[in-house]
């Protein structure tokens, strides 16, 4: 009788694509075997949850935040106990930056790295060539630019948060090692800085995500360049999109670069699958050095995978995409990731959007904000032991 794999991803190229590809393949190597992947938005990603997944689907695509859930409920498996020590160390040795890592939580690995991604800096190089405009390479550039209007960045609020983030850290301060998110004098300042940049753009901005800013980049000439938004190595290829983007580093503020929120995601398995030896051979299968360098990016994939980063063929196929974009990756800030974190990444992105839409206050924000965050460190899935 044939064993039928369900697996859910979302519905970009960049991600079901590639897995499409990797089914097929992995069909023809394994007859008796067949695996069928579903794709949903972004949106329908937030807005249901993964450990309800876990009930109908076999493999999963998840965000690396969502393992605290995944090891407070096990509705997943732990792949550390299913997977050969030394596949796991060729893994970790070739981690995308803190990619591999991102999916161990309570010294389980509860995923695959599958695909990288963190905001990176992408332009329109022959725009950029046309109009005598260097490409920025400072927060003050970043702004100049912004004042002609030529700049595109997502702004709707998980976007928006990510990149606070970013401007926390680079105010010196690292968020959630506190008993809050951040210090007010960090906090404030870094929302301030913000609103440099998110003042002189498009308001059109507020609705739009990394995706969206990437196609108008892509198929019109109204802006030049974005300092930071989750990167998709797609529109590096040639026929993808009616004009090329280019990616690469982003850029210094206080002479240090920027350290951006690395995304991507990873492959697991559920625990309530029943053919979960076949599951977790088709997760290590995709994973591999030689299916992530070869037919996964081929297909339109960004892996997880240093080997693919590093592939001559993979940067001749993207303009140098991933070779420009590895030290944003290598510098990257990793999420927290215990349970109940979701509920605050769900949420406290909404009294930024409102602060620099104009809406609120700087402090009010925060103050906002840090009360998502103590409703998060309440909130799990399951109950806590006394």
């Amino acid at each position: 009788m044939e064993a039928v794999l369900r697996g859910i991803t979302w519905g970009h190229s960049r991600g079901v694509t590639p897995l499409l590809a990797a089914a097929q393949r992995y069909e023809e190597l394994h007859p008796g075997i067949q695996i069928q992947w579903k794709k949903r938005t972004l949106q329908e990603f937030a807005d249901y949850p993964i450990e309800k997944l876990t009930e109908h689907y076999d493999l999963l695509i998840i965000d690396h935040p969502w393992v605290g859930c995944a090891a407070a409920t096990n509705c997943v498996l732990p792949l550390d106990e299913y997977l050969p020590a030394a596949y796991l160390k060729n893994q970790l040795g070739n981690s995308v930056g803190g990619s591999f890592e991102s999916y161990n939580y309570n010294n389980k690995q509860w995923a695959l790295a599958i695909d990288a991604a963190a905001p990176f800096a992408s332009y329109r190089k022959d725009l950029l060539s046309a109009n005598n405009v260097a490409q920025p390479q400072t927060w003050e550039e970043v702004i100049d630019l912004a004042r002609l209007g030529k700049v595109a960045v997502p702004a709707i609020p998980i976007d928006l948060l990510m990149n606070f983030y970013s401007f926390c850290i680079a105010e010196g301060e690292e968020p959630f090692l506190n008993s809050y998110v951040v210090s007010e004098e960090v906090g404030v300042k870094a929302m301030e800085t913000m609103k440099d940049l998110y003042s002189l753009v498009d308001k059109k901005m507020f609705t739009c995500n990394p995706i969206a800013v990437a196609e108008m980049m892509s198929s019109t000439n109204d802006y030049w360049y974005c300092p930071f938004a989750y990167g998709y190595s797609n529109y590096s290829r040639i026929g993808f999109a009616h004009h090329l983007l280019h990616y690469n580093d982003v850029v210094s503020i206080y002479k240090k670069k920027l350290r951006t929120t690395i995304g991507g995601t990873g492959i697991s398995v559920s625990a309530f699958s029943k053919y979960k030896e076949q599951a977790v051979d088709f997760a290590a299968f995709v994973c591999s050095e030689v299916h992530q360098k070869t037919v996964y990016v081929q297909h339109g994939g960004q892996p997880g995978h240093l080997a693919a980063w590093l592939n001559e063929e993979s940067n001749l196929l993207t303009h140098d995409y991933f070779r420009q974009t590895l030290p944003v990756m290598q510098n990257g800030y990793m999420r927290p990731r215990y349970d109940g974190y979701l509920h605050f990444q769900d949420h406290a992105g909404q009294p930024l959007h409102e602060y620099l839409s104009g809406k609120t206050s700087a402090k009010d924000a925060l103050t906002t904000m840090n009360e998502i965050y103590n409703q998060s460190l309440r909130y799990s899935k399951i109950e806590q032991p006394a």
